[in-house]
């Protein structure tokens, strides 16, 4: 036996929940449930704020691919290659190449760190250049004057009959051009 290691699957994106799901079927199914140790779909928490109502919600940061920690036997390579929904192991080569245990340990720190802290789901800067979508200044063009993330708010100067003015406005009001 080998020690089991990490591997990145590819899969279809928007299905990787149901990979995972499936894996641990058949690997329960076929007695190799000992073979396969963890299965991780990495996410981050995304904070989004809309007409006024903070909502977090959680996003893939590899959208696509999942990751799984297993002792790589030729049972086990077989059931995970025949598993629906995935793609098959990311590297080059017959043999899947696993990942380097300092990638893995900054994947998990990763994830530890953004399911703890909810992040903004869009992120502007000042001096960014953003379209209103709704509102009373729907289509004007302004730039990002200054940003609460605490309040999902943005200060947006538009130029209205020629003159500079400053507009409060939520982040789902206003896309980046």
């Amino acid at each position: 036996m080998s020690a089991p290691k990490w591997y990145v699957l590819h899969t279809q994106t928007g299905a990787e929940a149901k990979v995972r799901v499936g894996l641990e079927t058949r690997a329960e199914n076929a007695g190799m449930k000992h073979l396969i140790h963890q299965i991780l779909i990495p996410t981050e928490k995304v904070s989004e704020v809309k007409e006024g109502k903070k909502r977090i919600m959680e996003r893939k940061f590899f959208p696509g691919y999942v990751l799984v920690q297993m002792e790589l036997t030729d049972d086990s390579w077989y059931l995970v290659r025949n598993t629906p929904g995935i793609s098959g192991f990311v590297g080059s080569g017959k043999t899947p190449l696993a990942l380097p245990e300092q990638e893995v340990d900054q994947i998990l720190r990763q994830q530890e760190d953004k399911t703890s802290k909810p992040k903004p789901k869009v992120e502007f800067s000042t001096g960014e250049s953003v379209r209103v979508k709704e509102g009373a200044f729907a289509n004007f063009n302004g730039t990002i004057e200054e940003i609460n993330p605490n309040r999902g708010k943005l200060r947006v100067m538009v130029t209205i009959f020629g003159r500079q003015t400053p507009v409060e406005l939520e982040y789902w009001q206003v896309e980046k051009i």
